[in-house]
């Protein structure tokens, strides 16, 4: 089944983010190569592609897990997780429609 899980960024946390990326990247790109991978993106903080000094609000990922433990599991061991970029983390069972 697929999951989303949103990270809320904690505040002035975009140094953090940004040094614990490559990590972060890494297991995102284990999912992709395993094909359980749906999107993934962070929420840019101002209404911008590049929102510079202003930073992230927050990400956006949905992937397939066997359950919802194991997506929360894997949510709470990403560096955004543990190192404290992200300060909330909500796991949420995921139906996609369209397209």
């Amino acid at each position: 089944m697929l999951y989303a899980i949103i990270g809320e960024d904690a505040p002035n946390s975009l140094e953090k983010r940004m040094a614990v990326r490559p990590p972060h990247l890494e297991r995102l790109n284990k999912l992709k190569d395993e094909g359980r991978l749906v999107l993934a993106g962070p929420f840019p903080a101002i209404d911008s592609v590049d929102p510079g000094p202003a930073g992230f609000s927050g990400s956006l990922i949905v992937a397939e897990f066997t359950s919802q433990q194991e997506a929360e599991t894997w949510a709470a061991a990403d560096p955004f997780a543990t190192e404290g970029v992200f300060c909330r983390v909500t796991v949420k069972p995921f139906r996609k429609t369209l397209p």
